[in-house]
């Protein structure tokens, strides 16, 4: 008996010591993990909390005082006069204007274009599925910068270089909003509901509309996202298409602000703005959207 004692004690101490090593090992990787995440919060945030600051300093506090040192409220006030009286006639709220017309005409055509054709995608047949997801996803591997000149081209040919739809047009073009759309509609959205509206009598335009779609907020609010905030930063081809700068979108409005002065970082900060609006409205169907097509019922 003596010995069976001393045998279970020794295992229960072996179990104790083992589990305090793991308890020890699970606090040690998730104390590293913790780090890692704090480093890289501050490395994120840091450019930030310089471009909040950096609108309330004037010139010379931007160039030779503390980098994150304090300005004042009077001077951010001044220099926003001085950001939305640039050029003697509003020159920045024209940008913002036209890129705010730019994003939303194009997400609004995204949606309506994207959601439906991955529908389509989804309920269509291997045969025509395949060709079509095949061009899709070619055309998703294309760089953007690499369509620019053909875009260029195509719509000095139709004569419409300087308008809002050389801009809005190939905004809408947004095959990875289809790609996302068929991953959701084909894994993510339950089929028997959809084949007993069938059943029932529903029309495809119907199952779509009163089945499918409203299930979909969350693919929707993910394409969303990604299509508004293309369209938002967009450089590149803005450059291109609009030779007059009353056309012109806030990415390219900012670099004829003054180079490194408080205006330019306001003028930053400010259309930085409605990306952080569009995420936080829209961040509980984001979040759940990022799974779209990674589970199954």
């Amino acid at each position: 008996m003596e010995a069976a004692r001393a045998l279970i004690e020794a295992e229960v101490g072996l179990t104790i010591v083992s589990r305090r090593r793991r308890d020890r090992a699970t606090v040690a990787r998730n104390g590293l993990r913790t780090l890692i995440l704090v480093l890289f919060a501050i490395f994120f945030a840091t450019p930030l909390v310089w471009l909040v600051l950096a609108t309330t300093k004037n010139g010379e506090q931007l160039q030779l005082g503390a980098p994150f040192g304090w300005g004042s409220i009077q001077q951010l006030i001044r220099n926003w006069h001085r950001l939305t009286g640039f050029e003697g006639n509003g020159a920045y709220a024209l940008w913002f204007r036209n890129t705010v017309e730019y994003a939303g005409t194009a997400l609004l055509i995204v949606l309506l274009v994207d959601i439906p054709a991955g529908y389509g995608l989804a309920i269509a047949g291997g045969r025509v599925r395949r060709p079509l997801m095949l061009l899709t996803m070619i055309v998703m591997l294309i760089p953007n910068f690499a369509l620019v000149l053909p875009i260029f081209l195509e719509m000095n040919d139709v004569h419409l270089l300087g308008n809002a739809f050389s801009l809005i047009l190939p905004f809408s073009f947004f095959p990875f909003g289809v790609y996302l759309a068929y991953l959701y509609f084909s894994t993510a959205t339950r089929q028997d509901l959809l084949a007993a509206a069938r059943i029932d009598g529903c029309s495809e335009l119907q199952v779509f509309l009163r089945i499918a779609l409203p299930l979909a907020k969350p693919i929707v609010a993910l394409i969303a996202f990604f299509s508004f905030v293309a369209n938002w930063n967009n450089y590149f081809l803005p450059l291109a298409m609009l030779p007059d700068s009353k056309g012109y979108p806030l990415q390219i409005g900012l670099t004829l602000l003054p180079r490194n002065s408080p205006v330019l970082a306001l003028g930053v900060f400010v259309s930085i703005l409605p990306v952080l609006f569009v995420f936080f409205v829209s961040q509980r169907f984001v979040a759940a959207g990022l799974h779209a097509g990674s589970t199954t019922d």
